[in-house]
């Protein structure tokens, strides 16, 4: 995929500015151009550029003192490519600009197309550094080196749909309890995708305070707020082209719900303090552990913002609804964690393997995971048992008979188990399943879609 990028263009002569504008904006680039160095260097302290492709010889200043002051206020990180033109090329002025920091010299009188491929590779040299700065997602051909391991049909039924998904750029919503593996699904639907030679972006919207997750989330310009002093690319402008996981959705406030909204109907945004939009093209994955149609029904999700976030609804079934994983995940996980602490674990017995099986299992995966790990770096020996396992707490169940100590989890457990229940007691009829529960029909489907259940 050809990255499209902003370019900054500065050239004193107008008519150079005119014929290599229009090339590069032909070529599907967003320029701005100007032939006024002031002007150049009041738009490079307003906004973030991708490439800066400038003149050295100007009457109000060079190209060199310009890459030289850009080099003095912002770090490499946040510096643009620069392309140097000159029609008085020396063997000086290259390596002063390339000592700089510039990305390449180009000598006038040149062909458009070298430009446009010049500019091309310095787009692909800023996107590799951006990859690197955010520590992409491991790709791998392997679901399971994802950690999504599954035998169950809800697991592989999860895996197919992850399959299907990712072909297309339809917005995907993933829900399912604390601990299942919504990121990990978020991974393996980008690394499947048209799109995983580009960045897949991950916010954590709780982990992030109300006052910062726009900034984060959209960018800003210098003194756009108080601390403001540079300017700033938000994650979507990270992700163009790629993919931006929104972790825990549930949380966002109302404002930035309806930010997010037009985002996902135009393909747009302002940075915090700019006026002007800068276009995307991001395939969003949300994700939340949270009931979005109950939040909708209190006034705390926009309706709107959740239709077009569930176009394609990825639900992960908890680990008490799939015991007959556990087995391979525990496998996996032994070998995982064996190999990381350098030690020899044999494979869990039966036994072990069937306390494991009964627990519920309240932090799911993540929970199993953490409980496998630790009882390998405890165990004194090459068999893990009962007594490694133990240390972390009582495995049977609560003597409640609850599945969780928060009240909103027990009301969902009971209504899912409730629904589940009635259903195989009515062979799957219907009618007589809603009769059983003593509800309408009508109710019976809403609890049906609620919770996923076929």
């Amino acid at each position: 995929m050809e990255a499209r990028g902003i370019i900054l263009l500065v050239d004193d002569e107008e008519k150079i500015v005119r014929a290599l504008g229009r090339a590069l904006r032909d070529a599907d680039h967003e320029v701005v151009a100007t032939s006024s160095v002031v002007e150049a260097q009041r738009l490079l302290s307003e906004r973030s550029f991708d490439v800066f492709v400038v003149d050295n010889r100007m009457p109000e200043k060079t190209g060199i003192e310009m890459l030289r002051e850009l080099a003095a206020a912002l770090p490499e990180g946040e510096r643009p490519q620069v392309v140097m033109m000159t029609a008085h090329a020396t063997v000086e002025s290259a390596i002063e600009a390339m000592r700089l920091g510039a990305f390449d010299y180009l000598q006038k009188p040149f062909d458009v197309d070298e430009l446009l491929v010049v500019v091309g590779r310095a787009l692909e040299h800023q996107r590799l550094r951006t990859q690197h700065r955010y520590l992409l997602a491991e790709r791998d051909e392997d679901f399971g080196h994802y950690g999504i391991v599954g035998r169950s049909k809800a697991m592989q039924d999860v895996l197919h749909r992850i399959e299907r998904v990712a072909r297309a750029k339809s917005t995907v919503l993933v829900t399912g309890e604390t601990g299942t593996g919504k990121e990990l699904v978020a991974r393996a639907i980008h690394d499947r995708s048209a799109q995983r030679a580009m960045p897949l972006i991950k916010v954590n919207c709780v982990a992030i305070p109300e006052t910062l997750l726009e900034s984060e989330l959209f960018g800003h310009v210098r003194g756009a707020f108080t601390g403001a002093t540079a300017n700033k690319k938000g994650r979507f402008a990270l992700a163009d082209g790629g993919s931006i996981l929104l972790d825990e959705i549930g949380t966002m406030g109302l404002s930035l719900q309806a930010r997010l909204l037009r985002v996902l109907q135009e393909r747009e945004f302002e940075p915090l303090g700019s006026e002007r939009s800068v276009r995307v093209d991001v395939r969003v994955i949300a994700a939340t552990n949270r009931d979005l149609r109950r939040l909708v029904a209190e006034g705390k999700f926009l309706e709107d913002l959740f239709y077009r976030l569930s176009v394609i609804p990825i639900d992960i079934p908890p680990l008490r609804e799939r015991r007959e994983d556990i087995p391979a995940l525990v496998e996996h996980f032994v070998g995982k964690h064996a190999q990381r602490t350098g030690k020899r674990i044999e494979p869990v017995g039966p036994t072990l393997l069937a306390t494991l099986r009964e627990h519920d299992w309240p932090g799911n995966v993540r929970e199993l995971e953490n409980t496998i790990e630790r009882a390998i770096v405890l165990a004194s020996g090459p068999q893990l048992e009962a007594s490694d396992i133990s240390m972390l707490g009582p495995l049977q169940q609560a003597r409640s008979g609850l599945r969780s100590e928060k009240l909103h989890d027990n009301v969902e457990w009971a209504e899912r188990e409730s629904v589940k229940r009635a259903l195989e007691a009515a062979q799957g009829v219907k009618k007589k399943a809603a009769e059983l529960l003593g509800i309408s029909q009508r109710a019976l489907s809403y609890y049906l879609a609620k919770y996923h259940i076929d």
